[in-house]
């Protein structure tokens, strides 16, 4: 069984990778939207396989999969003329870091297994072997079944950071609008959001994301909610999307969505697909509404993006740059760079988060490369490039895979309703990779380190393995 396994996931990836090659000699020869069209088959192919073999939709290798490879797609099709032929090391760096993802999540999934099969056949239980942390484990879980709190406990809890998390965003908000003195969505400047930012207090600003996926969970662990309940959960999760309004943050908006849903699937594995459509859709007028509130006009967007086709409608032009200029400026990294900066771009969140930027700029201080001043997103693997060219990729796309096989594998175990929520923001994350260098961004840590606080604090004295536990 293990043998057919391993060959059917080396034909995998055998095909993936001669798929790719493909879509080089096609660019090479100026065959650019044809190139991007085999990108996108190869991504839909690639989640089909990964969706029939574990049955979830955002399964972490699918959601790689798709979003990775299909923005590929996308920016090999070369249709804006910011858009160059891409270099031959930045088709290695995309086919590498996706190859070793898929290696490093299942060499660990198959470490994992034979380590289980191991503790069952010498009918031990799970081992951890240093007293320190075997110590923290009893604290935060107990010993025994008797010491986890109850579903009534855990309700209360998850409500509780809901309102906290909400009431800090709100006041750190009001902060930020009181020293810069206005509020992006009523300012006239084309780029507000961008100096609607107060250091070390913004990290707060933004994490009113996090009100609506707790508030799902929320449901799930109290059960059946009575009308004032229901009241109480809305009027918490429309001041929580307020937030992003005022911001005029698109971004953040969608983020708020996204992690919701995410986390509605697992909470919820019964959910209809029809249901799951009907919210996107309704969140586009709302994504229209917020870039008009930019003052961005059409004009001053296709004056920016460059589409060889005038003609194209901005509600193509926009989300197709959104993705696709972001490879674009990866290649820009690729051709230009003169020296590799060995990991210093990818400790900025340490320099961040303790205050070294502001003591030692020139640790931070590091040009980047992009097609257009204005045009600054970038892909998952700018920073490990950046750092230690096409090795850095090759060894951060291995780590990520086994560290997500960790996440999710976490997930399927714990009886805490907040572990939903670290899998949402990884395959987030994942889902959202051609657009940031998301592990050396410091909001990214702050993120996962308020879902840990969450996390130990809704869990309190909770048996990690326990009966009705939410599974994906």
């Amino acid at each position: 069984m293990r043998n057919k396994e391993n060959a059917v996931m080396a034909a995998n990836l055998g095909i993936y990778i001669l798929g790719c090659v493909l879509a080089c000699v096609m660019s090479k020869t100026g065959e650019y939207v044809f190139s991007g069209f085999v990108l996108i088959l190869l991504a839909a192919g690639e989640y089909a396989f990964y969706f029939r073999r574990h049955g979830y939709l955002f399964q972490l290798e699918a959601v790689f999969s798709l979003f990775w490879t299909g923005g590929m797609g996308l920016s090999a099709m070369k249709l804006s003329r910011l858009a160059q032929d891409w270099e031959y090391l930045t088709w290695i760096s995309f086919i590498l870091v996706y190859v070793f993802f898929i290696l490093g999540y299942e060499w660990t999934g198959r470490r994992e297994n034979r380590k289980r099969k191991s503790e069952e056949g010498a009918g031990k239980s799970k081992i951890w072997y240093k007293t320190g942390f075997k110590r923290f484990r009893r604290y935060i879980w107990g010993n025994g079944r008797g010491d986890r709190p109850d579903k009534e406990t855990m309700a209360k809890r998850l409500l509780q950071c809901i309102l906290a998390v909400l009431l800090i965003s709100y006041a750190c908000f009001l902060l930020e609008a009181a020293v810069i003195r206005e509020i992006p969505l009523f300012s006239d400047k084309p780029h507000a959001y961008s100096y609607f930012h107060l250091s070390g207090v913004h990290y707060f600003t933004v994490s009113s994301i996090f009100v609506l996926p707790l508030s799902v969970l929320y449901k799930k662990v109290r059960g059946r909610l009575n009308a004032k309940e229901w009241t109480a959960l809305a009027v918490c999760c429309c001041a929580a999307l307020a937030v992003p309004v005022l911001c005029v943050s698109r971004f953040q908006l969608m983020l708020a969505v996204l992690l919701s849903i995410c986390v509605a699937v697992a909470a919820y594995p019964q959910i209809r697909l029809r249901y799951i459509i009907l919210v996107l859709a309704a969140l586009i007028p709302v994504y229209v509404g917020l870039t008009v509130a930019r003052n961005h006009d059409v004009a001053y967007l296709n004056g920016i993006f460059e589409m060889k086709n005038s003609e194209t409608p901005i509600f193509i032009t926009q989300p197709y740059m959104y993705a696709a200029n972001n490879y674009d400026n990866f290649n820009c990294l690729v051709r230009e760079l003169p020296a590799h900066t060995f990991g210093l771009r990818q400790l900025f969140p340490v320099f961040a988060l303790t205050g070294l930027k502001f003591l030692a700029p020139g640790l931070v201080d590091f040009p980047i490369y992009v097609t257009k001043t204005e045009l600054t997103t970038v892909t998952l693997i700018y920073d490990a490039y950046y750092d230690f060219g096409v090795l850095g990729v090759a060894l951060f796309g291995l780590v990520l895979g086994m560290a997500c096989r960790k996440v999710a594998s976490s997930q399927k175990k714990s009886g805490n309703p907040v572990s939903c929520l670290f899998y949402a923001q990884i395959a987030m994350y994942l889902v959202f990779s051609f657009f940031t260098t998301w592990f050396s961004n410091p909001t990214t840590w702050f993120w996962l380190g308020l879902t840990a606080i969450i996390y130990v604090y809704v869990g309190h004295r909770q048996k990690e393995y326990v009966s009705g536990k939410i599974q994906l």
